[in-house]
């Protein structure tokens, strides 16, 4: 990475200053990032070895888990090791990669909670062309563009970030390196660069939140020619997804649609986003989805059958 800066690193001021809770920090940051990666693991191993969940719905799951995975490693880790760490030192470097990684996969999440919600709709409005529409190829194609969407967005907001130069104060007040605070770092005017970069994060946020609803609402209103049975189906897999797009779009569109203001719960409000909304990912679609609870039983079941009888 070529810097326009003299800053050769900066300093986290973590979530708190006081040590003690800095201990409650790593405490419960490390459970919640422990979850996450055997929730998320469990449901890409499930899905990976279970014939019975072969189906597009499945397919797009998949990748949220890695998603939610990779969202989480990208800040979770430097949070644990900086919690017990008296100075809290990110290098240049560190600190771009971990903007990109946390906007790279964070889009990722959101692309591919649309691609659901789509798949969704499909299956229940159309459940006659659904095989068509949805056919393996096609989910291929999808998540092939989601990817290579969510690459150009990073890349839009890691170049003009390279090109910030930094020559003052070098203290961040967040766990992580971001957008945002960087820009208060920096010794020029950002109001263009502020501009591209809610627009760019706040048109996507707004834009899938909208999309998603947009497609729930149709869902609903379809489903009143349904019978009760496939209604209450519909609306139980609907629901599970509902939840999960309140608590990954809520948080997003707090912080990447709104001018470079300071809130006093913005350092909550990225936690929730980056820590929270990754662990209850898989606790939701597990607890409300019968299939995936039946394949993970099979799974165990078998693997500990394999086991005794050696």
């Amino acid at each position: 990475m070529q810097q326009n800066s003299t800053a050769t690193e900066f300093i986290l001021l973590g979530l708190t200053q006081d040590p003690e809770r800095q201990k409650m920090v790593f405490v419960i940051v490390f459970i919640f990032y422990v979850g996450t990666l055997v929730g998320n693991l469990l449901i890409i191993v499930t899905i990976k070895s279970s014939w019975t969940l072969g189906s597009p719905m499945y397919f797009f799951l998949f990748f949220l888990s890695l998603a939610d995975t990779c969202f989480s490693t990208s800040t979770a880790p430097r949070l644990i090791v900086d919690a017990l760490s008296a100075k809290k030192i990110i290098s240049y470097s560190e600190c771009m990669t971990q903007v990109f990684a946390l906007h790279f996969f964070g889009c990722m999440e959101v692309f591919v909670l649309i691609l659901m919600a789509v798949d969704r709709y499909v299956a229940i409005c159309k459940p006659l062309r659904y095989p068509t529409i949805m056919s393996r190829q096609v989910c291929i194609i999808l998540i092939t563009l989601a990817w290579i969407g969510s690459f150009m967005h990073s890349m839009a907001q890691i170049i003009p970030a390279l090109r910030l130069p930094f020559c003052g104060p070098n203290l961040i007040d967040r766990y992580c390196c971001d957008l945002q605070p960087l820009l208060k770092l920096a010794c020029m005017d950002t109001y263009a660069i502020n501009l591209l970069w809610v627009t760019n994060s706040g048109a996507i946020c707004s834009s899938g939140f909208v999309i998603l609803m947009t497609s729930y609402i149709l869902i609903l209103h379809s489903l009143q020619n349904h019978s009760a049975e496939a209604r209450k189906k519909a609306l139980s897999t609907c629901t599970s997804h509902v939840i999960v797009v309140v608590l990954t779009f809520g948080p997003c569109v707090f912080i990447y649609t709104r001018p470079p203001t300071t809130f006093p719960m913005d350092k909550m409000v990225a936690v929730f986003y980056t820590i929270g909304t990754p662990f209850l990912n898989p606790i939701i679609y597990t607890l409300r989805n019968a299939e995936v609870k039946n394949a993970m039983r099979k799974l165990w079941h078998v693997k500990i059958t394999s086991e005794n009888k050696r």
